[in-house]
């Protein structure tokens, strides 16, 4: 039985999970670093998924954004609900509704360190998504 999703915007718990993987895959395709995907269903009545990835340049940081945005648009039909940090680019946040992506530079993913300040989330390995890590 599907567990159902408490996000805001419920998209049921598999398929906040395919949103989760399409915007992993995009950011791995373009070599994004330390990609995780986070289920943080049981920690946040606003949020099911956590998607965090690292880029080396703010060049890169963009392309990742825009990319995920185009594939989850145009192949998903899922809009970005809101965009924090594109100007700054140390760290840009991607709302979904049920899934949040974060994109960040090397030294802001050190120091905000959401994967030990979500600790409690589940970490979900790429390769049950189907995926393979590029580090």
């Amino acid at each position: 039985m599907e567990q159902p999703s408490r996000a805001i915007r419920p998209h049921g718990i598999e398929e906040a999970r395919k949103i989760a993987t399409e915007a992993a895959r995009v950011a791995l395709e373009n070599n994004g670093h330390d990609v995780l995907v986070l289920d943080i269903s049981g920690q946040s009545a606003e949020f099911d998924f956590f998607v965090i990835s690292t880029g080396t340049s703010r060049r890169q940081l963009h392309a990742i954004s825009e990319q995920i945005d185009d594939a989850l648009e145009k192949g998903m039909g899922d809009r970005r609900m809101g965009i924090e940090g594109y100007q700054e680019s140390s760290w840009i946040v991607l709302d979904y509704g049920s899934l949040v992506v974060h994109l960040f530079d090397e030294t802001t993913r050190e120091y905000y360190d959401l994967e030990s300040l979500w600790a409690d989330g589940k970490r979900i390995p790429l390769e049950d998504l189907g995926l393979t890590p590029n580090d």
